[in-house]
């Protein structure tokens, strides 16, 4: 079968315009430009990032003497995620990982480029159509503690999430879902009267997962979840979060700067710095031969035991 590869055109119009069909093309048929052109169409991408741009203003300089420089967190970024995968982003502290979360998150809108989710512009939606389209996006952010609402018990924080995809659920029905929901979490749902502070930050961290699925998303963004537990409870979350893939077909963006720990969970690899994507890849493939020199340099950076003679 013969078929010619094309790349993927930019889109003519810029984040926070209105997409409209006059626009030379739909949606569908845009993405399926960028496939290879047979008798079969390619489908497109869970995910896909096209050309993604978050810039800050910074004023820098005295009060006589200043002008505004650009920080460009996220510059172009292109990625596809397929469903079911599970893709970990890697790279220093402050080269735009969490910059690109909360922007595919929507909690931060581009400067430029585009987001489609499951065919959808993410990027063309007003506020409240997002709230209700992240219903099928959700985050896990690094400090359960933070981000868990000290003044609300488990059963609150799970029943206020659940109930924004179930508003109708109520009484014996919404306390069975929240305590199924625990045990998912390996949570014992006695606890579910209890306040954040009263559990530890292994737990904590799993309540913010349970919190996350509560909605039943379909994409999970977990950034550095485990970077602040001690080890052996690193691999409990980790397994955790393994398990949940298999069990509900999650498709998951892993955020870390561990090497180690997103060797064990992630079908793919993408490594980013200074804003950009500089090079991705199979997991395994990437850590045999690595061809990016920053990458080479962060697989260099992995602790190794020497033995002892």
């Amino acid at each position: 079968m013969w078929g010619v590869k094309v790349g993927v055109p930019r889109p003519p119009w810029q984040a926070g315009e209105n997409f409209k069909p006059k626009d030379a093309r739909n949606s569908d048929a845009f993405f399926r430009a960028g496939r290879i052109v047979s008798c079969f169409v390619r489908p497109v991408a869970y995910l896909e990032i096209r050309d993604l741009q978050t810039h800050f203003k910074k004023r820098v300089g005295s009060l006589l003497s200043s002008h505004v420089e650009t920080i460009r967190a996220v510059d172009g970024v292109n990625l596809s995620i397929e469903k079911g995968e599970i893709l970990g982003l890697v790279g220093e502290s402050g080269c735009g990982k969490s910059t690109l979360s909360r922007t595919i998150m929507q909690l931060l809108r581009p400067t430029a480029g585009s987001i489609v989710l499951n065919g959808e512009f993410l990027g063309q939606l007003s506020p409240s159509e997002v709230r209700k389209r992240r219903l099928d996006f959700q985050m896990v952010f690094q400090d359960p503690y933070a981000s868990l609402n000290p003044r609300m018990t488990v059963f609150s924080t799970l029943a206020e999430a659940i109930k924004q995809r179930h508003p109708g659920v109520g009484g014996a029905d919404l306390s069975a879902r929240v305590a199924k929901l625990m045990e998912t979490v390996g949570l014992d749902p006695r606890f579910q009267k209890k306040y954040p502070h009263e559990f530890s930050g292994g737990q904590r961290q799993r309540i913010a997962i349970a919190r996350a699925l509560a909605p039943e998303p379909k994409l999970v963004i977990a950034d550095e979840p485990v970077s602040a537990l001690d080890v052996s409870i690193q691999s409990q979350i980790l397994n955790l979060l393994k398990k949940l893939r298999a069990e509900l077909g999650l498709t998951m963006i892993f955020i870390t700067h561990d090497l180690g720990v997103v060797r064990y969970l992630a079908d793919r690899i993408v490594v980013m710095y200074k804003g950009k994507i500089v090079e991705e890849g199979e997991a395994e493939a990437l850590f045999a031969d690595p061809q990016n020199a920053y990458t080479k340099k962060l697989l260099a950076a992995i602790p190794k035991l020497k033995a002892s003679a």
